[in-house]
C-alpha cells in the first residue's frame, strides 16, 4: 500500500516550516483507494510570497485544524504504507520534524517520484512536476495546492508502476541498504557511487554544471553522505540543487585544506561561506618597557610595531608565544600572556625564574628574550613538505619559498629528487592567499619533524 504525499508549507527553511496544507492519496498498487485533504493551521504568519504562490492565507486557514489536532489522522492513514512523493525527503522531514515536535514518531518506507522517473523515464530535460506532466500529457489542476500535486504525483506513480522493469526498480529502492530514498532527488546514484572513500576534495554542481559547493574530506564518499543526512536548511536546500558530484584526490588532509580554499577562491560557490570571511592577521612584536625589561607580545598586524612573525589565527599565535615562553623560561607577564597582574601565575607556564617578583637580573632575563627573539626570525623560510600520494608508490609534496606558499604535486616514489629544479616540473603553482598561508603555519606548528628544509641552492631529498 502507497500514501501519495504533498504538503503546502510557510517556507521558513525545513526546520521552521510550517505545514498549510496536507493532502494523501491512498493507492494499493492499482488504483486509489481513500484520500485525505486537509487545510493546516500553522498557528504563524504565512508570508505573502508564499500566498502569492499557493493562495493559501491566513483567513484560510484561521479555522483549521493545526498539526497537533490531525496528528493522529495523518499517522492512522499513512500506517503500514509506503511514503510516496515528488523530492521525497522534503515533505517528509517537514512533516516528520512537525510530528516530532508533538513528541509524536514518524517512520516510513520513502519513494521519490523524481528518482523513480529518471530511472524509468530517462532522457527529459527537467523533472520538476509540473515539466514531467506537460510532457506526458498528465492533467495537473490546482498547482501548488497540496491536493493538486498530490493527484498529479499520484497520476505520474501510476504511470512509473506500469513501466517496464519498475518492479525491479521499485525494490531495489526500497531495499533497506539502498541510498536511493536518502539522496538528492537530481543526484543519479551512479555519481555519488563513484565518489571514493580516500582524502581529496568534492564539488556539489546543479543540472547545468554549476558549482554550489566546495568540500574537502579524509573520506569523501562518508562526508558527502553526511550532507544528504544533515536537515539543517542550507544542507537541504545545496541537496534540493544537486545534481552532480565531482572529486579530485589529495593524499593528505592538509593537500585537501589546500585544493579547498583555492577552488573556493576561483568558483566562489554560492554554499560556500567559511573562506568568504576576511582573515584577520596577528603578530608577534617585541618592546622594552621603562624598566629596561624586554617583552614579547601579540596583537593584530596592523597594530603591531615592527612585526617578527605573522599568525593567521590568534589562537595559533597564542599558542606559538607559549611555547616560547615555555622553552626559553620566560615571563608569562612579560610575555602578555597573562594581563593586569603583578606577578607571573599561569595554569600551565611555570617557566619563569622571577624577573616579575625583582628575583632574577634584567641582563640575564633580557639574555634569554633575545634568544627567543632570534629563534623566530630564524624559523625556516624554505621548505618542502612531503605528504602521503593519491595511490600506492606516490609522494605528495607542498612547496614553500622565501616563507610563501607555492604550490603542490606529485612524484613516483622512485622518483630522483636532489635539487629544487627537480620538483619544478611537478609542481602545480598556486596563489598565496591569506588561507592558505594559515592553513600552512597552523601545520608547521603542529608537524615538526616531518619538515625537510631546503636551500635555495639545493634542495633536500624527499625522503
Amino acid at each position: 500500500m502507497y500514501c501519495i504525499v504533498d504538503i503546502e508549507t510557510t517556507g521558513n527553511g525545513i526546520k521552521g516550516n510550517k505545514i498549510t496544507e496536507i493532502s494523501i492519496f491512498k493507492h494499493d498498487g492499482h488504483e486509489i483507494v481513500d484520500e485525505y485533504t486537509s487545510l493546516v493551521n500553522p498557528e504563524c504568519e504565512i508570508p505573502y510570497f508564499i500566498t502569492r504562490l499557493t493562495g493559501i492565507d491566513g483567513d484560510m486557514v484561521r479555522d483549521a485544524p493545526t498539526i497537533a489536532q490531525i496528528a493522529d489522522d495523518i499517522l492512522a492513514f499513512t500506517s503500514d504504507t509506503i511514503f510516496v512523493a515528488h523530492s521525497v525527503n522534503f515533505d517528509y522531514n517537514i512533516i516528520k520534524n512537525e510530528l516530532r515536535a508533538l513528541g509524536r514518531e514518524f517512520s516510513r518506507k520513502k519513494l521519490c517520484t523524481v528518482r523513480l522517473s529518471r530511472k524509468l523515464l530517462p532522457g527529459y530535460h527537467s523533472y520538476s512536476l509540473g515539466k514531467l506532466c506537460s510532457a506526458l500529457n498528465l492533467p495537473l489542476k490546482d498547482r501548488h495546492r497540496a491536493r493538486g500535486d498530490a493527484h498529479a504525483t499520484t497520476l505520474l506513480f501510476e504511470k512509473l508502476l506500469h513501466r517496464e522493469g519498475a518492479e525491479k526498480v521499485f525494490k531495489t529502492f526500497l531495499n533497506a541498504r539502498s541510498q536511493e530514498a536518502t539522496l538528492p532527488a537530481a543526484l543519479p546514484i551512479e555519481s555519488f557511487e563513484k565518489l571514493p572513500a580516500k582524502p581529496g576534495v568534492y564539488y556539489f554542481k546543479d543540472g547545468k554544471g554549476e558549482i554550489l559547493y566546495v568540500g574537502k574530506a579524509i573520506n569523501i564518499k562518508k562526508r558527502v553522505l553526511g550532507h544528504f543526512y544533515d536537515k539543517a536548511t542550507k544542507e537541504v536546500h545545496l541537496c534540493r540543487k544537486t545534481a552532480e558530484i565531482d572529486f579530485e584526490l589529495s593524499g593528505s588532509e592538509l593537500l585537501a585544506l589546500l585544493m579547498e580554499s583555492a577552488a573556493i577562491k576561483q568558483h566562489y560557490p554560492p554554499f560556500n561561506r567559511a573562506q568568504k570571511k576576511n582573515i584577520v592577521p596577528y603578530a608577534i612584536f617585541s618592546y622594552e618597557d621603562r624598566k629596561g625589561i624586554l617583552h614579547l607580545g601579540f596583537n593584530k598586524a596592523k597594530i603591531a610595531p615592527k612585526p617578527l612573525l605573522i599568525f593567521y589565527s590568534p589562537t595559533d599565535c597564542r599558542l606559538f608565544l607559549e611555547e616560547v615562553c615555555q622553552t626559553y623560561e620566560l615571563c608569562p607577564k612579560y610575555c602578555h600572556l597573562q594581563e593586569a597582574v603583578n606577578q607571573c601565575s599561569h595554569f600551565r607556564l611555570q617557566s619563569c625564574k622571577g624577573i616579575c617578583r625583582e628575583k632574577e637580573e634584567t641582563v640575564d632575563y633580557n639574555e634569554r628574550v633575545r634568544k627567543a627573539i632570534t629563534f623566530i626570525l630564524q624559523k625556516p623560510k624554505d621548505l618542502i613538505i612531503k605528504e602521503k600520494g593519491r595511490k600506492y608508490g606516490e609522494d605528495a609534496f607542498i612547496l614553500i619559498r622565501d616563507g610563501n606558499y607555492s604550490g603542490y604535486g606529485f612524484v613516483e616514489g622512485d622518483t630522483p629528487i636532489c635539487y629544487l629544479e627537480d620538483i619544478e616540473p611537478y609542481l602545480t603553482p598556486q596563489k598565496n592567499t591569506l588561507e592558505c598561508q594559515r592553513i600552512v603555519q597552523s601545520y608547521l606548528h603542529k608537524a615538526g619533524s616531518d619538515l625537510i628544509t631546503i636551500k635555495l641552492e639545493q634542495s633536500a631529498l624527499l625522503s
